[in-house]
């Protein structure tokens, strides 16, 4: 399942943006502790800091990561569930 995750620093994340580097490293192991992949970051302009695509097992593990990981303070999440090309024309030719 793919999951696009839109990021956010808080206070506390850009007053250590300069750590941001570490703390995606750290996500990354905490995410591979859940058969979660982090596939692709981005640092972003505009109304999110960072943009991830995610690689997640079940809409379960990636909520327990994306709990997790605001649990840590330093970001806030929005999520995108995304279907794969494939899986989107195989959705269009069922209507």
């Amino acid at each position: 399942m793919k999951f696009i995750a839109l990021i956010s620093w808080t206070d506390q994340g850009v007053k250590a943006a300069k750590e941001s580097p570490q703390r995606l490293d750290k996500a990354r192991d905490m995410a591979h502790g859940l058969g979660i992949k982090i596939e692709q970051a981005f640092l972003t302009l505009g109304d999110m800091d960072m943009v991830c695509i995610v690689d997640a097992p079940s809409d379960e593990a990636y909520a327990k990561f994306q709990l997790k990981l605001a649990a840590g303070g330093s970001v806030r999440t929005r999520s995108i569930k995304a279907f794969a090309e494939a899986d989107y024309r195989g959705i269009m030719a069922a209507l």
